[in-house]
């Protein structure tokens, strides 16, 4: 019609990203992917953990940390389905997370799939009933998904029962070797690289400090305690005997669970997770050491939190 001019043409619509997160215990990684799998973005903020969710306060925190990732991508286009592992997470909080984190992000409560860190892991490593993933950050586990979908594990017991070989168990045993020298030679401490270091880390030499990072202060958070891990690898880097032992040791530990599931499921191959294996090579050729040989044993090629926004995205309405 004479005087009217065609509207434009509408906008094409924005592909729909998926976000995932992998909460452990030191901090919370997340990542924006679209369906072609390509990332959009990625960080960090601070820890969730399924404990959280057992009081006000914990909720509130495990609130506060998604209302800062929702910050944090809501410049990059957002997220239209998240798929979250978390530590510390059983299946009956599903319901809680998912509506904690559709609050947060603005979504309804069936676009957020939640699972434990592990199961995630394994998602990322292996298709279902193909393979056995052995994770080791600040706790320890393995854990294989069956071909039906069920996941059975080995370890994960927390830092009171077991955790052997994750980083808060490397941790309690340097401060433990370390104390045990002063008790026998007082200032033993001081030729002492794995000592030096893990000093360096707390902030002092002195037993009063040590308790108060542990029993009191920074130590007291598992994740944080798990940290003083790197400090026992920068002394084994170094070349302390007794730091490197103590890594060795971890790795002899992990393999005690590849060999649990190996006994229950057969040889499948052994995929290696989690931050203690990136800690110093001792740990994984303590590890090979331990293992029968010709067992498949492989580094987990994506990262559990890119895995999880592929998952998301591809779950994703486009």
């Amino acid at each position: 019609m004479s005087g009217m001019t065609a509207a434009p043409p509408p906008a094409p619509a924005m592909a729909a990203l998926g976000l995932g997160l992998d909460a452990g215990g030191t901090q919370t990684r997340w990542a924006l992917a679209g369906a072609d799998g390509g990332l959009r973005g990625e960080g960090h903020v601070a820890s969730i953990s399924g404990l959280q969710l057992d009081d006000d306060a914990g909720r509130e925190a495990v609130a506060a940390a998604l209302r800062d990732i929702a910050a944090a991508i809501a410049p990059l286009g957002g997220a239209a389905r998240v798929v979250a592992g978390i530590t510390g997470f059983e299946a009956t909080q599903a319901p809680l997370l998912c509506r904690l984190g559709a609050t947060a992000l603005g979504l309804a409560p069936a676009a957020v799939q939640a699972m434990t860190d592990i199961e995630l892991v394994c998602r990322a490593a292996f298709a279902p009933g193909e393979g056995v993933v052995l994770y080791a950050g600040t706790g320890s586990m393995a854990a294989f998904v069956d071909a039906q979908g069920a996941v059975h594990r080995a370890g994960g017991r927390g830092a009171v029962i077991d955790d052997a070989g994750g980083g808060h168990w490397i941790a309690r045993r340097a401060l433990r070797h370390i104390w045990r020298a002063e008790d026998a030679q007082p200032g033993a401490w001081q030729r002492s690289p794995l000592a030096r270091q893990v000093f360096a880390h707390i902030g002092g030499a002195d037993w009063a400090q040590t308790r108060r990072w542990v029993y009191s202060g920074p130590g007291a958070a598992r994740g944080e305690m798990g940290r003083l891990a790197l400090a026992v690898a920068a002394a084994a880097s170094d070349e302390d005997p007794a730091a490197l032992a103590l890594l060795q040791a971890a790795g002899t530990e992990l393999a005690r669970l590849a060999l649990a599931m190996r006994q229950r499921f057969g040889a499948l191959p052994l995929a290696l997770a989690g931050r203690v294996f990136e800690l110093h090579p001792a740990v994984e050729h303590s590890l090979r050491q331990s293992l029968p040989a010709g067992i498949d044993v492989r580094r987990l090629a994506l990262p559990p939190h890119h895995a999880a926004a592929r998952m998301a995205a591809q779950a994703a309405p486009p």
